[in-house]
């Protein structure tokens, strides 16, 4: 069935990541949402630009008998303002909160790259700019419910897929501790996540999930050198102070888990 599509990372330590993709009505109910919210956000500019020029018009009269196509001038000021607040929502929450827009993360959904990396600006760019092209006529939609990985155009000329935000299917529970959860505000802010490869997630999730049937030697001498491994990645000079290990790994795992602003 359409909405139970779903598709696999194969990482090169042999560990399979499983996805659900977003599927057609999952996708619909964000776009709403973002509309709505998008909609409010242009009635405001339209209110605020009656207001600017007119004041702008009744300034220049005051100066000038005749200006020539100053009202042609400002309706195309006004469209291409307009066109500017429509592309830079998607880019500006897709970029920030990792794939997610408000309506994205209402219908828990999010966009990430072909090869399960969180998007960046360009692939976020890629996708808002051909937007108007996938909803012309339904083109979009069309190609959605068509195609086997379920890509608009957008999502085709960019490289992504959109899938539910849920955690990938795991053998088991993991506890994720507060400290971890505060060090992964800081992590956002300070690291460039968007080059965690799903290969890398599931070698962390899998240590996650085994360290309590580890020694202590065995699990400190694994978590440090997976640390290192990950600081490198995330181009971090070093571990954050007072953090050890386990509860680093933790919080990037929780890149995966909750993405938010």
């Amino acid at each position: 069935m359409r909405f139970f599509n779903r598709i696999t990372f194969q990482t090169p330590e042999s560990v399979e990541l499983e996805f659900t993709l977003a599927g057609i009505g999952n996708r619909a109910l964000a776009l709403l949402i973002d509309y709505t919210v998008l909609g409010i956000t242009l009635l405001l500019f339209v209110f605020t630009w009656a207001v600017f020029s007119t004041q702008l018009v009744n300034f220049i009269e005051d100066f000038f008998t005749s200006l020539p196509n100053l009202d042609i001038w400002l309706l195309a000021i006004f469209f291409i303002i307009a066109f500017a607040i429509y592309i830079s929502y998607f880019v500006f929450f897709e970029t920030l909160w990792f794939g997610q827009t408000p309506g994205k993360r209402v219908a828990k959904i999010r966009v990430v790259r072909d090869d399960g990396r969180l998007i960046g600006l360009q692939q976020a760019t890629l996708r808002a700019l051909l937007r108007p092209f996938d909803e012309t006529l339904f083109i979009g939609a069309f190609l959605i419910m068509l195609g086997s990985r379920e890509k608009r155009l957008g999502d085709l000329a960019a490289g992504t897929i959109v899938i539910q935000a849920e955690t990938p299917i795991a053998s088991a529970t993991l506890t994720i501790s507060e400290q971890a959860k505060e060090l992964y505000e800081q992590l956002i802010q300070i690291a460039d996540l968007s080059k965690l490869l799903p290969d890398d997630f599931a070698v962390i999730r899998e240590y996650l999930q085994r360290r309590a049937a580890m020694s202590l030697k065995a699990r400190a001498s694994l978590s440090l050198k997976l640390a290192e491994q990950v600081v490198a990645i995330i181009n971090l000079e070093n571990l954050p102070e007072a953090v050890t290990p386990d509860v680093f790994l933790e919080a990037v795992y929780l890149v995966y888990q909750e993405p938010k602003f």
